[in-house]
């Protein structure tokens, strides 16, 4: 069931809404063709329940990549 899914992505993830905005983009990112969306969905919270999405490494390469673009613009 979605639920277990979810409550074993929240082991990782422990912001709920985190866990919504990082599943969504992950599920429009991997996401085939003539698939079913629900699918690609479950899909992705079996790998959240299995790896953690967003480690220290994966936040201070965003937060480098995010002041770099502030200095762009």
């Amino acid at each position: 069931m979605r639920s277990d899914l979810i409550f074993g992505a929240l082991t990782h993830v422990t912001n709920r809404y985190q866990l919504c905005q990082l599943a969504s983009k992950a599920t429009r990112k991997l996401h085939k063709p003539n698939t079913r969306l629900q699918d690609t969905t479950n899909e992705v919270l079996d790998r959240f329940k299995d790896t953690v999405p967003m480690d220290e490494a994966s936040e201070a390469v965003v937060e480098k990549v995010q002041l770099q673009e502030r200095r762009a613009a």
